[in-house]
């Protein structure tokens, strides 16, 4: 990688510009060029998409999705330690690479970018998980994005990719399942990163399907996942009892069984319960159900 974009290796960059890595900013430094250029791969093709990347820290995924032909790059930072790394990266790719100095979380990445939008980041491990859910439950579909390449704690990813009946399974599966498809890509030991985190991390790419696999207000599907899994270990009729007084019929019009708890519903399920909910519960719905009668 050195060799293709000029630049010196991570190591020696870190230490020119002291870049330690702090723990308060979810900060894990990946300075394998080889797995970043891996990971960089898992995105598919960028020649013709912007690439928005969260937490670039030093650039060296940043230098691996310009390397490897993305469009351009808006690189979004928080700690301005990292900017004159970064400006030299852009120094070395003219015109391709933006840097915010901004928190992910507080500003609207589509007035930088222009689509098609691919998202690919070792996201800080502090916001990761509130920055899928923010990608993945926007009140209008398809998203901003074509696709997600994101790296995990290995157990995040494998909630993202759980199904029902496993003990992983929760809002996460239910709201990535529901209007994407996801698959974990890669996985990354301790000691690729520096400081090695305690816990093995993972790469999970998600595509975006055209239209959610079911009919659901998606602001209240979140609300019933979310009240399902918050109690998690409750029969649906007990976790979902602040939804509505006469939950138990709604549960049962919707397909489910009120003693049913919520690792048990699938994402059909869920959706079955929301439209109930609205009241756009209609007959062929019920004949279609998943319920477990």
């Amino acid at each position: 990688m050195a060799a293709i974009d000029g630049l010196p290796p991570l190591r020696a960059v870190i230490a020119r510009h002291g870049l330690r890595a702090r723990k308060a900013l979810g900060q894990n430094f990946l300075l394998d060029l080889n797995l970043t250029a891996r990971i960089a791969r898992q995105a598919g093709d960028l020649s013709a998409c912007d690439v928005l990347e969260v937490g670039p820290g030093p650039g060296g995924l940043t230098r691996a999705l310009l390397a490897g032909g993305a469009r351009r790059v808006l690189a979004v930072e928080k700690d301005s330690r990292c900017l004159s790394a970064l400006a030299e990266i852009a120094d070395a790719w003219p015109g391709r690479l933006e840097v915010l100095n901004a928190d992910a979380l507080e500003i609207d990445p589509t007035a930088h970018l222009s689509p098609p939008i691919r998202v690919v980041a070792n996201l800080p491990y502090n916001i990761g998980t509130e920055l899928l859910v923010r990608w993945l439950s926007p009140s209008e579909w398809p998203p901003f994005w074509e696709s997600l390449t994101l790296m995990f704690q290995k157990e995040v990813a494998q909630r993202i990719v759980a199904q029902p009946g496993s003990k992983t399974y929760g809002r996460l599966a239910v709201l990535a399942q529901w209007r994407s498809t996801a698959r974990i890509v890669m996985e990354l030991p301790p000691q690729a990163f520096t400081p090695p985190p305690k816990v093995r991390s993972a790469v999970v790419h998600i595509e975006a399907l055209p239209a959610p696999r079911f009919p659901a207000d998606a602001q209240l599907l979140g609300r019933v996942v979310a009240a399902a899994f918050n109690q998690r270990r409750k029969m649906l009729r007990s976790a979902l009892r602040g939804l509505a007084p006469d939950i138990e019929t709604h549960i049962e019009a919707a397909g489910l069984r009120p003693t049913d708890r919520a690792e048990q519903v699938p994402v059909e399920g869920f959706c079955a319960l929301a439209r109930e909910l609205a009241g756009e519960h209609a007959p062929r719905d019920r004949e279609a159900s998943p319920g477990h009668r």
